[in-house]
């Protein structure tokens, strides 16, 4: 699998435990101190996420971070 592939298939699967949790963009950002529009790269697979930026929007999306892998 390709780089480009793997980060599309991984913001799926971030989406999808957002969406399961009923947890918005802007709720999402709160609470991981993000800005919205870098959520929004990192779900639609166009940028890279740091590990300990997956593990904050696992723990507020209440998965284990190798869930996105």
């Amino acid at each position: 699998m390709n780089e480009g592939t793997f980060l599309i298939e991984m913001g799926n699967k971030i989406k999808a435990a957002r969406k399961a949790a009923k947890i918005s963009f802007p709720q999402l950002s709160k609470a991981t101190g993000m800005n919205v529009s870098s959520l929004w790269f990192i779900e639609n697979g166009q940028r890279n996420a740091h590990i300990l930026t997956l593990k904050s929007i696992a723990s507020v999306l209440g998965v284990d971070v190798k869930d996105f892998l």
